[in-house]
């Protein structure tokens, strides 16, 4: 097969664009937004060429690679050459454009920060045709600080220049268990303090039974566990207490199970895991199973007929370190479905600052993240229950992702993500206004 090259596909691309004056959406086969948008008008716009991993430059510790390029094969390609993204998302299906302008993180974020931190350059196309190259030191270096949480609304990522790391083949895995919230995240904290670990993260089975994973790469393995077919990963933080698995089975730890959310397509029932196959258990089959289940209802009118009433709550939150119990006893108390993913995250660099997604420099946060469905005989409001978790986050100084549902009020929502720099920006990058707003695209879904 023959790989188009880059610039050939920009000039192309650019054409298109140019071609129509109206507004205008990507057009792509794959997504990990979970939120419904309103249909439109909007000319989609096809990047899914830019698919392709440019260079691996290991001496200079970066790759080179195209915006829509999922992260499974850029993984793939980086482990040829010893090495990998400093900070890998979570799914195969994710696209290190998305996880730019969307804020990815991953076990490693205690040291090297969300994905956009990782980020050395990039190039944007803008709405009106025009691609900038943007850098921290050069011209556009507003629009570098600025990409990040915009979420396609100041353009789109063509190309980007990523840190890497070097890898060992195997990550040794120690898991610690506690019972007492506030040693829980004492202990987290002190964990990210330590320079012979490469990953930190944990999960929350119930109040009392907290777990915190420690990866550590090493060059040898006594044996080497297989959670990608018909054992399951979460399930192993409560069996045991050391494990071993390839580099390769921990960046894709998660993949398999989506988690723990592959129990909502029976992924988990032993029969169907074997009808689904080890092919079809990832990331990639389930969002299309949500996918269709979401342009079709199918749930909502099972549930309408059975008489319950629900309310999806899919998010990701960042507290500060020291908020985390308070949060912890506010989510038990309130949304309570289990189990809950921790990440700690803090600044690589406490020098940079991303306007949109202001997490203060030098301090530790922890990503909580959680995904179900809140069932209800009684009426639930509308955004009853995200709400809750939205009014908290605020109150308690964090910062939440914006790939789900939201309903803070305009007042809350620019309070937050920093309006005059946003609006500087728009007015900059998109003067004819092609690209939806942050808001009416996040909260309003259009």
């Amino acid at each position: 097969m023959t790989t188009i090259p880059y610039e050939q596909k920009k000039q192309a691309l650019i054409a298109q664009l140019r071609a129509d004056k109206g507004a205008v959406r990507l057009g792509k086969d794959t997504s990990n937004l979970f939120r419904d948008r309103k249909e439109d008008t909007a000319r989609r716009l096809d990047v899914r060429q830019f698919n392709d991993v440019l260079r691996v430059d290991v001496a200079g510790g970066y790759v080179e690679v195209e915006g829509m390029t999922p992260y499974v094969k850029l993984v793939d390609e980086c482990l040829l050459y010893g090495v990998m993204p400093t900070v890998v998302p979570q799914l195969k299906s994710i696209t290190i454009g998305g996880a730019t302008t969307g804020c990815g993180i991953e076990s490693s974020s205690f040291r090297y920060g969300l994905v956009h931190e990782t980020v050395q350059e990039l190039e944007v196309l803008l709405g009106d045709g025009r691609v900038v190259h943007g850098a921290p030191n050069n011209e556009h270096r507003d629009l570098f600080f600025g990409f990040p949480n915009s979420y396609g609304t100041l353009g789109y990522a063509l190309k980007l220049k990523v840190k890497t790391v070097p890898v060992k083949p195997y990550v040794r895995l120690t898991h610690l268990r506690f019972s007492d919230p506030k040693i829980y995240f004492e202990e987290l904290a002190r964990q990210c303090e330590r320079a012979d670990v490469d990953f930190v993260d944990g999960v929350v089975f119930g109040r009392n039974e907290l777990v915190i994973t420690l990866g550590q790469f090493v060059e040898q393995a006594p044996y080497v566990s297989d959670y990608t077919y018909a054992r399951i990963f979460y399930r192993s933080l409560r069996e045991r207490t050391e494990d071993y698995l390839t580099v390769r089975d921990y960046i894709w730890r998660w993949d398999t199970d989506w988690f723990w959310c592959s129990k909502n397509v029976g992924a988990q029932n032993p029969l169907l895991r074997r009808l689904y196959g080890r092919k079809r258990l990832n990331s990639i089959t389930y969002t299309r199973i949500m996918r269709w289940n979401s342009r079709w209802n199918l749930m909502g009118r099972i549930n309408r007929r059975l008489g319950i009433h629900s309310e999806s709550v899919i998010q990701d939150v960042e507290l500060p370190i020291e908020h985390c119990v308070e949060f912890f006893d506010f989510y038990h108390d309130t949304i309570k479905f289990l189990p809950v993913w921790i990440c700690p995250t803090r600044a690589y660099d406490p020098r940079a600052h991303f306007d949109l997604y202001g997490l203060a420099p030098g301090k530790l946060y922890v990503n909580f993240g959680f995904w179900d469905v809140i069932r209800s005989r009684s009426p639930i409001p509308e955004g009853f229950h995200n709400r809750k978790v939205e009014e908290k986050v605020m109150a308690l100084g964090g910062m939440k992702s914006l790939y789900s549902d939201s309903y803070f009020t305009p007042a809350q929502f620019w309070s937050i993500y920093n309006r005059p720099a946003y609006e500087a920006l728009k007015r900059k990058y998109d003067p004819d206004g092609r690209l939806k707003d942050l808001y009416r695209k996040c909260v309003l879904r259009e």
